[in-house]
């Protein structure tokens, strides 16, 4: 009598690995996102063909990145300029909570900043750390972006989950060279309140004495900070 053929241990091992494989490769073919892909790669020509052929503008990538978002964190600006025309939803937010106009705004990418907002880019959308696109701007010493961003209607008062305003991280983040001198000069010119304090109830002026930033310190009481 024959006995009933057995798989050794190894091979059924091997087996079940090809099969996971297998599955883990189909979803990955599911995921794929191939519009997205190309705008990461700034690939324009890719791009108009993808959606020529009818890829979906909000298409989403494994991280949760529309198109335009992808396109951002690149730098492609032709790119974004093609997506938005469109129909690229430029508010559309991933699991961190950057949209192309945050993500614009806080990389100092002004002319990116500039289509999202002729696409109707959402000047009370916030980050994950619950602050506008001018926070990050002013953090960072992107002057020109900053300029661009208080020509709108934008709360330069805002205050983030930090409990700073965009004045008080240019102060506190800032080197208080030339770059976040003159975007303190841009804010107050705007109306930024001097006397709204941290968490710890500490001005703007008493950083900007406690670091040193002897111009910003001058421009503060001359705009009658205490």
């Amino acid at each position: 009598m024959r006995l009933p053929y057995i798989v050794p241990m190894q091979r059924r091992h091997a087996s079940t690995a090809l099969a996971a494989s297998l599955l883990l490769n189909g979803a990955r073919a599911q995921d794929a996102a191939p519009l997205v892909d190309a705008a990461d790669r700034g690939d324009l020509a890719q791009v108009r063909r993808l959606l020529d052929a009818g890829a979906p503008v909000e298409q989403r990538d494994s991280r949760g990145r529309t198109a335009v978002l992808a396109a951002t964190a690149g730098a492609h600006l032709a790119v974004v300029q093609l997506l938005i025309a469109r129909g690229a939803d430029v508010n559309a937010q991933d699991p961190q909570r950057d949209s192309a106009f945050l993500l614009a705004g806080a990389s100092g990418l002004t002319d990116i900043v500039r289509a999202t907002l002729a696409a109707g880019a959402d000047l009370k959308s916030t980050n994950r750390y619950g602050g506008t696109a001018l926070i990050p701007a002013c953090h960072h010493g992107h002057v020109d972006t900053v300029r661009l961003l208080l020509g709108t209607a934008i709360d330069v008062d805002h205050v983030n989950n930090l409990g700073w305003t965009a004045l008080l991280e240019a102060v506190i983040l800032g080197d208080g060279g030339p770059a976040h001198t003159e975007i303190v000069r841009l804010l107050l010119a705007r109306g930024a309140k001097t006397q709204i304090a941290d968490a710890q109830g500490v001005t703007p002026l008493r950083h900007a004495v406690q670091r040193g930033q002897e111009r910003i310190v001058q421009l503060l009481r001359q705009a009658g900070a205490r």
